[in-house]
């Protein structure tokens, strides 16, 4: 299930993908179940239609990600133990990242061979690593300046039986330079066009009712969160003087803090609306 609610986080916004932040931005911090209906207007005010919503919340209970039970001809549907800590965990690494840090010149490389016959192996293995926020220059070799992530990396990798690795951990040599290994071992441009165009859309948007600001909150974060997926989290020493992360941090926490509080009023007045006096029982 992981592996497929982090796809979520990186694929088109269809409907299962922008519940997935629904749920994380309003359900989690309630710590309790909420009305299927309240999630299927929400993602209503999204401009997704009631068939789509309602397929998407049936396909989110049927794989385990939601929990139901039903109250006469209404259900009420709560996060699962598994998808409530795998957000907890996302939620941390969303509000976290993007925060300047030390380096103090050490890079963790990892050697991976896997077997030609285990080819789909090699394949899972390489996007889990990529997940991680891993470089690669090719031949099996991978690696990253975080390397306090080596003990959860080991765990990733000794998963799996077919794969040998060997971690090494140090700085360049007199042979290389830093900055041009990043600009080899990941796609530094289009991280750099992701942030762009995430400046450019919600710079300019204005919401002007309690709707508009629910919706602009919600596809706040549903950029947002893509970014510790596409971005290595590199330190300054690697990047440009001009990398647009900080601008795209910046403007992400003052749109957040900005909207949070009438985002979530209009959600818990989604859930208030589904048992108001002559709601459809």
């Amino acid at each position: 299930m992981n592996d497929q609610l982090r796809r979520r986080s990186l694929g088109a916004p269809a409907a299962r993908s922008i519940l997935l932040t629904v749920l994380g931005e309003y359900v989690l911090p309630r710590g309790d179940a909420v009305w299927q209906e309240t999630l299927v207007t929400a993602l209503g005010a999204l401009d997704y239609s009631e068939h789509a919503a309602r397929q998407a919340l049936a396909r989110s209970v049927r794989e385990g990600w939601l929990e139901s039970e039903r109250h006469g001809r209404r259900a009420r549907v709560r996060l699962s133990s598994g998808t409530a800590e795998l957000l907890r965990s996302g939620a941390e690494r969303i509000y976290g990242f993007g925060e300047p840090w030390q380096w103090n010149g050490d890079w963790l490389m990892l050697v991976l061979r896997v077997p030609e016959a285990r080819r789909e192996v090699r394949h899972q293995l390489r996007t889990q690593l990529a997940w991680a926020g891993l470089g690669s220059l090719g031949g099996g070799v991978w690696l990253t300046p975080h390397v306090e992530r080596e003990a959860e990396l080991g765990e990733l990798l000794r998963a799996e039986p077919d794969a040998d690795v060997v971690s090494f951990r140090g700085h360049i040599g007199n042979l290389g330079e830093p900055r041009r290994v990043a600009e080899a071992a990941w796609d530094l441009a289009a991280v750099i066009e992701a942030y762009q165009r995430f400046i450019a859309r919600f710079s300019r948007v204005r919401p002007g009712s309690p709707a508009a600001v629910f919706r602009g909150q919600t596809e706040l974060v549903h950029e947002w969160r893509r970014f510790p997926f596409l971005d290595p989290d590199l330190p300054a020493e690697l990047l440009a003087r001009d990398w647009p992360r900080r601008r795209a941090h910046d403007l992400f926490l003052e749109r957040h803090e900005r909207w949070a509080a009438a985002a979530r009023a209009y959600f818990e007045s989604l859930e208030d609306g589904v048992m108001a006096p002559g709601a459809a029982a």
